[in-house]
């Protein structure tokens, strides 16, 4: 058309080209909307896939195609969401996590195991508020399952409340269904330290070290009863007496006192006690 000086009509004729494509202008589009509710869908169920979320947008009247919805499920990183290995309802995906100004916030857990001066072996649930570096209990049994967590965590739950989350390693004994219930039911996030890295919670391993150091490898048990008076006699030496650099070199039962803890008022605020 520049350089023959000819018009729209004849320039579209030469090159096959239809007149209403020459004069069609594109229209920008607002997908925000339909990228919210993708993002809210993928957010509410988080196992489902884009062609689940594509079914479930069609269902609620959306008529956009699947090349349109797919290039948004990819444009909002929804395709690299991970599948919770056996984490189900109470678990999160893992997030940054946030500073700790109180107690109560989050608890770490983990089991110690031993013998008996018989050579029979036992196993100790220690549980440790993250902010206090408080021991809220050592539980010493033969066996531990997953009911024996949630009885412990029962008892916490009506001396000291509950904690808004709790990191804990992949045994059996965490990820069991009726712990996963529990934490449903009481609204407590399930926060799983990564495979083979112990590192996501230090603060149960550097209190394992100090319960193995200074109680476990200078005791000879000479039964469960025994050894259960023994630990938890350790546990409150560890809490009223044993200076903690981290806390200014005070016990933890001290740092904690200074925030004049009160579980029936503070969690019933919250529906939690």
């Amino acid at each position: 058309m520049d350089r023959y000086r000819v018009g729209v009509r004849r320039a579209c004729s030469v090159v096959k080209q239809s007149r209403s494509a020459w004069y069609y202008l594109p229209r920008e589009r607002d997908d925000s909307p339909l990228l919210r509710r993708m993002e809210e869908i993928a957010a509410t169920r988080v196992r489902y896939g884009f062609w689940r979320i594509f079914v479930l947008l069609r269902r609620e009247g959306w008529t956009d195609n699947h090349k349109r919805v797919y290039r948004l499920y990819c444009q909002a990183g929804l395709n690299l969401r991970r599948k919770r290995p056996r984490r189900r309802k109470a678990a999160a995906h893992r997030l940054e996590r946030p500073v700790l100004t109180a107690p109560n916030q989050c608890w770490s857990m983990d089991f110690v195991a031993d013998a008996l001066f018989d050579g029979r072996r036992f196993r100790a649930l220690t549980i440790v508020d993250n902010f206090t570096k408080q021991s809220l209990a050592i539980k010493v049994d033969q066996q531990l399952n997953g009911e024996d967590v949630v009885a412990a965590l029962d008892q916490l739950r009506h001396e000291v409340g509950l904690p808004q989350r709790i990191q804990a390693d992949n045994g059996s004994e965490f990820i069991s269904l009726v712990m996963d219930r529990w934490a449903y039911d009481h609204g407590v996030t399930m926060d799983f330290s990564r495979p083979g890295k112990p590192t996501d919670n230090p603060f149960i391993e550097s209190f394992n070290g100090s319960l193995r150091d200074e109680c476990l490898n200078i005791h000879w048990f000479l039964s469960l009863d025994d050894a259960r008076q023994k630990i938890e006699s350790w546990r409150l030496d560890y809490n009223h007496f044993r200076t903690h650099s981290s806390l200014g070199d005070i016990p933890p039962a001290e740092f904690a006192a200074r925030f004049a803890l009160q579980p029936s008022a503070e969690f019933s605020s919250s529906g939690r006690s």
